[in-house]
């Protein structure tokens, strides 16, 4: 199996600083750009597992290239170009302290919440006799802080936002605006593939006084995927759905008594396991890109990146 890539350390021409968040290598050069390398590290409850997966990154990083060219027309975003595999290039933003969390379906988090007896979510109700993976009227958005690395996203509610004066009520009724365009726009490309768009999550940043889409989207690392084929006698049967997403490795991780609570200790990930989550991102790479997946044979992965970025960097400076 390919070695996963856990991390890099360049030092690119005119770079600032180096950020590593819970799966990116972030690099700030000359406070305009940011080089977004995406590695091969998975998380889960907001931990860094101690494996990385082979090709995750090169997964994630094209998925959502593709995606941000597929949008540019609703929502300005932060991209320049993708020079490498692994890698996007883009504009600095000054990023809003919040994700915008839209749901279509009541599965995942928002299912443990009503099932604990959480009739609303960041401020929005959730009728009574709703069953998992059942489908709401219409889609809601939950919001969340943004949290540091090792810390918890926290549910916060529209009104909570603009009253501390995270986000102006101008901007905010922008972000709603937009993530919602970005959520239909997303739900209908995962349609043609035969897959629903279950929740996503989109974050956003100002440059030059403009909102723009950064950061990921419509990923398996941000987003939920259910199979459309079987979808409704799967929930009349009160099955679980088929779905193509993070949530099986936050699954697997319950079943083994791991939630990242205090005290839990992570299990042991297996070469199958590892094998068996990098095959599930690659087939949701083909099924909502309709490509087939092309596996970076390159033994020196951080040599390639290096140089491409270089090479990118050396045009804009």
């Amino acid at each position: 199996m390919k070695k996963a890539v856990l991390g890099t350390n360049f030092n690119f021409d005119k770079q600032i600083n180096l950020y590593k968040g819970k799966v990116r290598d972030v690099y700030n050069i000359d406070d305009k750009y940011l080089v977004m390398v995406a590695s091969d590290r998975i998380s889960a409850f907001d931990v860094v597992l101690p494996k990385g997966i082979p090709y995750k990154g090169q997964v994630l990083n094209q998925i959502a290239s593709k995606f941000l060219d597929q949008t540019s027309d609703i929502c300005p975003n932060w991209k320049i170009a993708s020079p490498d595999p692994m890698v996007t290039v883009g504009y600095k933003c000054e990023t809003f302290p919040v994700e915008m969390i839209v749901r279509a379906y009541l599965t995942g988090s928002s299912w443990r919440e009503y099932k604990a007896g959480n009739r609303s979510i960041c401020g929005v109700p959730i009728p009574d006799g709703m069953r998992e993976h059942q489908r709401f009227e219409k889609p809601i958005i939950t919001p969340t802080t943004k949290a540091e690395i090792g810390d918890h996203d926290q549910n916060i509610s529209r009104e909570e936002i603009i009253a501390k004066g995270l986000v102006s009520k101008e901007d905010y009724e922008k972000l709603e605006e937009y993530s919602m365009k970005l959520f239909l726009r997303g739900s209908e490309i995962a349609a043609q593939r035969g897959l629903i768009l279950v929740d996503t999550k989109y974050e956003f940043g100002k440059i030059n006084g403009e909102i723009c889409l950064i950061d990921e989207i419509h990923t398996p690392d941000s987003s939920r995927y259910f199979y459309a084929d079987g979808y409704q006698e799967r929930f009349d049967k009160g099955e679980q759905q088929r779905q193509l997403s993070k949530e099986f490795v936050r699954e697997w991780l319950m079943e083994h008594g791991f939630q990242g609570r205090q005290g839990d200790v992570l299990p042991e990930m297996t070469d199958e396991f590892v094998a068996s989550v990098s095959d599930r991102y690659i087939e949701l790479y083909e099924h909502i890109t309709g490509e087939k997946f092309v596996r970076d044979k390159t033994e020196e992965v951080e040599s390639r990146i290096e140089e491409n970025v270089k090479n990118m960097l050396a045009r804009l400076l």
